[in-house]
């Protein structure tokens, strides 16, 4: 009788390894995440005794001062919008993992930026194992020309994916999809979490072991994050997630995790036929179609890393007819919400719990930046009271308990942003006021509580 193959169970959260099956992780504390999968370390045949990486070089440490750093280090995708959000272009030898909503455009960009490399004269190599060859040309020749070193490989073993990357010896490698790729020597089905943790493994080796830069595309949950171990996530130098609508045109890449630049860069695309064109000035972007002498608007300017970004915050309230308000919140945190009206019927002796209120961030990006407070709580007395606010107008700034109006971070920055896109008054802080060098060209108008930015509705 064959003996049975040793199994345990894994957290699919944080990669947990347990002989026995239990409803909790004792690592990451989450329920209902342990999957069964083959215990058995995996060999590789032709590998005994050193790492799978192609060529399999010999480790030898090395100080500091050996090390040579160039500017070839670093590769232009082509698009700034990519370059600033991975950090001043692609690292030699890093493993990026690209998630996103289904149809968001992950494959699309990606194709997009092998085709610029390809262009520049850099070996790209473009493995797909959910198209067939002649699906990867249809949406190539959607995107244009494509010239250049740039080969496609329809495949889903990466025993056969690790031969071809020994015979060709790319620059860049994409891998369309993790989840679709298996090795032999791992039992379970591809997806599983063995099969994708020992996957990512041995691409991250062959990236360190020859500076070869692979991306990695992952497809994602319905909570929104990467499908498979969350160990997977750890592995990787840097972690890039798509939002917005599927629907909608326009494409946000958001940095989690970098190792090589800052993790709060955003960039900005949008979808069009012929593929992902980047948005320059996306603070221009998010304003258009915005409402002229309409209660219940507010512009804000936030920041997301060094980029100062203009929205348009809007609120309705309406008088409710049941006994409980209601609340709804796009784009902004609920509970925060929910503390601002507080503050606005205890502090302003506005009647708020009488009145249901919606919040909605225009162009569906999704903020939390405390800098936002001042501008909800504008646009809803604004709607509250019926009177709007200017379109030149706008307004930052965080709203404490006691409704006073805190100092934020990068104030100068924000100003100037305001000042380039022709706005003529800036509702702020006192506080940042009397800390920044105040600027020609814009009104700015110091608060230190909600009571004092009420009172400017009628001016501004």
């Amino acid at each position: 009788m064959a003996k049975s193959k040793k199994t345990a169970f894994f957290c699919s959260e944080c990669g947990h390894e347990s002989a026995k099956w239990m409803g909790q992780c004792p690592t990451c504390k989450a329920w209902n995440t342990m999957v069964e999968a083959p215990a058995e370390p995996v060999k590789i045949a032709g590998h005994a005794g050193r790492s799978i990486a192609i060529g399999g070089s010999h480790a030898e440490p090395m100080r500091l001062d050996e090390i040579d750093l160039d500017e070839e280090d670093r590769t232009s995708t082509g698009y700034g919008e990519l370059d600033r959000v991975l950090g001043s272009g692609i690292v030699k030898g890093s493993l990026v993992l690209v998630g996103g909503d289904p149809g968001i455009g992950k494959s699309t960009i990606l194709l997009q930026v092998c085709r610029n490399l390809a262009g520049n004269e850099k070996k790209v190599l473009y493995v797909s194992g959910e198209e067939s060859l002649k699906q990867i040309k249809i949406r190539a020749n959607r995107i244009g020309e494509v010239k250049g070193p740039l080969a496609f490989l329809s495949e889903t073993n990466l025993g056969t994916i690790a031969e071809v990357l020994r015979k060709t010896r790319p620059d860049i490698v994409v891998i369309d999809s993790i989840q679709t790729m298996f090795m032999d020597e791992v039992t379970s089905a591809p997806g599983s979490v063995s099969q994708v943790r020992e996957c990512t493994n041995v691409l991250m080796q062959i990236a360190k072991g020859e500076g070869i830069t692979v991306f990695i595309v992952g497809h994602v949950t319905k909570e929104g994050v990467v499908a498979g171990p969350r160990v997977l996530e750890h592995m990787v130098d840097t972690v890039l997630y798509f939002e917005g609508d599927r629907y909608a045109s326009y494409r946000i890449l958001r940095s989690v995790k970098n190792r090589f630049g800052s993790t709060n860069e955003i960039g900005v695309f949008e979808m069009r036929e012929d593929g992902l064109r980047e948005v320059e000035n996306p603070s221009e972007f998010m304003l258009e179609g915005r409402p002229e002498d309409a209660s219940g608007s507010a512009a804000a300017c936030l920041m997301e890393g060094t980029r100062p970004l203009m929205l348009e915050v809007q609120a309705l309230t309406t008088r409710t007819n049941f006994g409980m308000p209601r609340r709804v919140a796009a784009g902004a945190d609920y509970n925060r919400v929910n503390v601002l009206m507080a503050v606005l019927e205890k502090r302003c002796h506005l009647e708020m719990s009488s009145y249901d209120a919606y919040i909605n961030i225009a162009g569906g990006m999704k903020m939390n930046e405390p800098a936002l407070d001042l501008a909800i709580v504008m646009a809803l007395v604004s709607s509250y009271k019926d009177i709007p606010i200017s379109e030149k107008t706008v307004v930052f700034g965080e709203v404490g308990l006691a409704g006073e109006v805190r100092s934020v971070s990068m104030a100068e920055q924000r100003v100037k942003e305001a000042i380039r896109l022709g706005f003529t008054t800036c509702i702020l802080p006192r506080s940042n006021m009397t800390r920044m060098d105040l600027p020609d060209g814009i009104g700015l108008v110091g608060v230190r509580n909600v009571r004092e930015a009420i009172d400017l509705l009628k001016r501004v």
